[in-house]
């Protein structure tokens, strides 16, 4: 009888072991596991913005038998040009040319049966390019349209569309981020009231890329972010990922 006391005995206190042990790890757990209920949302801040850098190519080229006859030639071009681009109000330090790359020109000779029997040397092809670089975006645009002047005197003249740019990007950049986070964290705040709880605490944030797309187009964004230089009117867009407790 007393053999079964002491067994009763010490079932409970092993019981009464085990329960408090459990407490105890479950406390511990519970401090070290916090359960977190969290939400998600995409921000997006987006800006209209016009251009205020023109960017314009353009080559002519001479060609001559010799080479000192093809240089003299090209250097002639490069006056004229010069006196139309000042006509045009173009400033010195926005106009650059580069360095005269020389060409030699070969043509293929043939024999009677049509088939190519070796080269012969034709003459030099000189190639100037010059670049303009301009605030002035009316004033290059205008220049631009009428370059058929240039043509008329026998230049090769051939120019490329006009590149634009923005030289505050970076200004930009910090003004879509900003408005980007404000429209998350107004998602957030309507979606978290909607479901009868608060915002509590930033846990992640994540920027998506950064977009110029032209104004008005069908342009697709790209996964590396997209960057538009052939329209003067530009719309800039970026997206922001939060990540909040509840």
């Amino acid at each position: 009888m007393v053999l079964n006391k002491s067994k009763i005995i010490s079932s409970a206190i092993i019981g009464i072991a085990l329960v408090i042990t459990a407490c105890v790890l479950g406390k511990s757990w519970r401090k070290t596991h916090f359960s977190y209920q969290t939400i998600s949302v995409t921000g997006l801040g987006q800006k209209d913005f016009v251009s205020d850098l023109i960017v314009w190519n353009a080559v002519f080229s001479r060609t001559a038998k010799t080479l000192a006859d093809a240089n003299t030639l090209i250097k002639e071009d490069i006056k004229l040009v010069k006196y139309f681009l000042k006509k045009k109000n173009i400033a010195d330090a926005d106009i650059t040319f580069s360095t005269v790359k020389i060409n030699r020109d070969y043509k293929s000779l043939y024999n009677n049966e049509g088939n190519v029997t070796g080269n012969e040397f034709n003459g030099f092809t000189l190639i100037q390019e010059v670049i303009i670089e301009s605030k002035d975006l009316a004033a290059v645009e205008k220049m631009a349209g009428e370059i058929s002047d240039l043509i008329e005197k026998g230049i090769e003249f051939s120019a490329q569309e006009p590149d634009y740019y923005f030289t505050k990007l970076k200004d930009l950049k910090i003004e879509l981020l900003k408005a980007a986070t404000e429209d998350a964290f107004v998602r957030a705040q309507t979606m978290a009231e909607n479901a009868k709880s608060g915002v509590g605490n930033l846990k992640n944030a994540t920027m998506g890329v950064f977009q110029i797309t032209g104004q008005n187009s069908n342009e697709d964004y790209s996964w590396g972010g997209s960057f538009n230089t052939k329209a003067k009117d530009k719309t800039a867009s970026i997206t922001v990922k939060l990540e909040f407790d509840l």
